[in-house]
């Protein structure tokens, strides 16, 4: 497979281009979502946790790497009449798409610089919903490999550092799905 983020995302997404159900902490997250609003779903591939939001009456932009799952997720949109917006953008290299947003979802996505940016891009009153598998989920699976995965405590120190940020929840352990992941829920003032 290629190193280049976009082609490895291809041809991942065209081998295995199936929407899977919404990720448990994203659904979980459901009370703090606004009735109505703007949301960014970071990295968020075919759209998994984008489908979801849209049906929950919220305006979703979903942005990715991968052209591929951008058109799965468009295609899956048009299926069950959902509207979504798509944006084909490289995050590692452009950051997060200009704008403000009431919700940003950061699901299995690592990048610390877009982790820092995250309360630049809420609107007052905004939310982020953030989950990262930790180093210690090595300890039972094999992937994601080390790179991809936070040390332990460190979503908690990126959190400490985001000024005018109330953090509601914010928990590092095994999961019901036995992945060790950190998770957090936080409100900008």
């Amino acid at each position: 497979m290629s190193d280049d983020p976009r082609t490895r995302w291809n041809e991942r997404h065209a081998t295995r281009p199936e929407v899977t159900n919404p990720a448990p902490f994203v659904v979980g997250s459901a009370d703090l979502l606004p009735d109505s609003g703007t949301v960014l779903d970071v990295a968020g591939g075919t759209g998994r946790n984008a489908l979801w939001l849209a049906a929950a009456g919220l305006t979703v932009t979903l942005v990715d790497v991968s052209e591929v799952a951008l058109d799965i997720a468009r295609t899956e949109a048009v299926v069950r009449n959902l509207s979504i917006k798509t944006i084909q953008q490289d995050l590692e290299e452009h950051g997060l798409p200009d704008g403000k947003w009431e919700v940003i979802v950061v699901h299995y996505f690592l990048d610390r610089n877009v982790l820092v940016s995250v309360p630049d891009r809420l609107s007052r009153g905004g939310v982020a919903i953030v989950a990262q598998p930790t180093i210690r989920n090595l300890e039972r699976h094999p992937r994601p490999e080390r790179r991809y995965l936070l040390d332990e405590n460190e979503l908690a120190a990126i959190a400490s550092d985001w000024q005018g940020m109330e953090i509601i929840m914010l928990e590092e352990g095994w999961t019901p799905e036995d992945r060790h992941e950190a998770r957090l829920q936080a409100r900008k003032r």
